[in-house]
């Protein structure tokens, strides 16, 4: 269990700093990064707790912090 959470605080961490890179958020690299993590977070213990998600770890990861990036509202910053 732990190496799966490390895994998935490292593959949020990659995407939110990626979209931040690609101009597909304009929050700033660090805010990217730490939504990203909460969102993976928050995902890994609701698949931990209710076996919700797909099969593969890292999936679960990405698909989770994409997720965060879109939930968040962020059109509005400047």
């Amino acid at each position: 269990m732990f190496p799966t959470l490390i895994g998935t605080v490292v593959i949020a961490g990659i995407v939110g700093y990626l979209s931040e890179r690609q101009g597909f958020t304009h929050n700033g690299i660090v805010q990217s990064i730490v939504i990203c993590v909460g969102g993976a977070f928050v995902f890994f213990f609701v698949t931990l707790m209710f076996g919700l998600g797909f099969r593969a770890p890292g999936l679960n990861a990405v698909l989770a912090s994409v997720g965060a990036l879109v939930i968040v509202p962020t059109h509005w910053r400047r």
